[in-house]
């Protein structure tokens, strides 16, 4: 495609069914399969695009034009550019996924898009919508012909496994002809069956871990949760922190931020008990007056004080870390009052520093203070950083 051409990544739209069908088609046409003739299995499969999004979700690259916001969720836009699809394990479209991974299927990018960076930038948002549902990887398998493909991924940190009935066997590549199909119906399993391909073409498996920690999972807050987050939250800040009435109330109004933002959730992954929370901009977004182009500011880091010393409040600030790097931005920025300090010594163990330009006076009530404001850098290496002895937050 000649010259850069701005988009947009979204959720497909009903009015968008056929033209995300008839992308798909046109796009695998054009790729190292496309002198084969389409199985009547495989041509279900990719006209299946309001299934996929019911059992997952199927996201659009939307070139913008006259009265669209770039990265806006709700731009119109103009052409579709191309597309990719998110299903989860025990759903009809899914072959590899088990338990709670997710898995990727039919990345397509229009062929007059393509060498735009287009199927990174899906790779990408597809691996930020398995965090929002708190999946443990993302899992895929392509061709062994498409070579394009297999570099993206191994780029973006993908590893070549060996699907096993008894889970996952990393480091190898998977290039038996598929001669089974997976099951579709019942709870996912944790037993991993062999992919089967719609074309019976080779094809080599791949998977993602999105966990460091296996006691802890990070996801988008459920419709039920809101009012114990609310509860975690003015707990959280109440016990270190005075707080006027004003600002409880606004920490605890969760479910209006839910709905224009993003809340996440740090559970215990054995019990479900909800240990902490943090709200983000949703993708081409800000969640408060402090973050400029290109970087992504979060707010209401909180950490229930029963589970503090468990690392939370480090897993839920790296999280926001990651999301800016999904998204191709440049900084993470935050505000903080100067009574949390707890919260200042996380920032700087991590890596922040002081944004002092940025920094305001705040009146509130008869108190006066200063709001900090703290940044630092989005590491464009595959995953957020750790340090070699590093374990749990302070």
């Amino acid at each position: 495609m000649a010259g850069a051409t701005a988009f947009t990544i979204r959720a497909a739209r009903l009015e968008e069914v056929p033209a995300v069908a008839e992308l798909t088609h046109r796009a695998f046409a054009a790729g190292p399969y496309g002198h084969l003739p389409v199985s009547a299995e495989r041509r279900a499969l990719v006209d299946a695009v309001a299934e996929r999004a019911a059992d997952g979700a199927v996201l659009v690259a939307v070139e913008d034009g006259p009265g669209s916001s770039v990265g806006r969720a709700d731009a119109s836009g103009g052409r579709l550019l191309g597309t990719v699809s998110l299903v989860r394990a025990g759903s009809p479209q899914s072959r590899l996924a088990v338990g709670d991974e997710a898995e990727l299927r039919l990345l397509a990018v229009a062929p007059e898009a393509r060498g735009s960076g287009l199927g990174e930038a899906l790779a990408l948002a597809a691996q930020e919508e398995a965090l929002t549902w708190g999946a443990s990887a993302v899992v895929l398998d392509t061709g062994t012909l498409n070579h394009t493909s297999q570099r993206l991924y191994e780029r973006l940190g993908y590893e070549r496994f060996t699907p096993t009935a008894s889970g996952t066997t990393t480091d190898a590549a998977a290039s038996a002809p598929a001669d089974s199909a997976a099951p579709t119906d019942g709870a996912p399993s944790n037993a991993r069956p062999p992919a089967a391909s719609e074309d019976q073409i080779d094809h080599i498996d791949y998977r993602l871990p999105l966990r460091d920690r296996d006691d802890l999972v990070i996801r988008l807050v459920r419709d039920d949760e809101v009012d114990a987050v609310a509860a975690l939250s003015v707990r959280a800040y109440e016990y270190a922190y005075e707080l006027s009435d004003e600002y409880r109330a606004s920490i605890a109004d969760v479910a209006p931020r839910a709905l224009e933002h993003q809340v996440w959730v740090a559970a215990d992954a054995a019990s479900g008990e909800l240990l902490g929370s943090v709200a983000t901009p949703r993708r081409g977004s800000t969640i408060s007056p402090l973050a400029q182009p290109g970087e992504l500011d979060f707010r209401l880091l909180a950490v229930d004080p029963p589970a503090r010393g468990r690392g939370v409040g480090e897993e839920l600030t790296r999280l926001a870390i990651e999301l800016a790097r999904l998204r191709g931005l440049d900084r993470v920025v935050m505000n903080s009052g100067p009574q949390m300090t707890g919260a200042h010594r996380l920032y700087a163990k991590l890596g922040f520093d002081r944004l002092h330009e940025r920094e305001r006076e705040i009146v509130d009530g008869d108190r006066r203070f200063r709001l900090l404001a703290f940044t630092i850098d989005v590491p464009h290496a595959l995953r957020v950083p750790r340090s070699a002895d590093e374990t749990t937050a302070a």
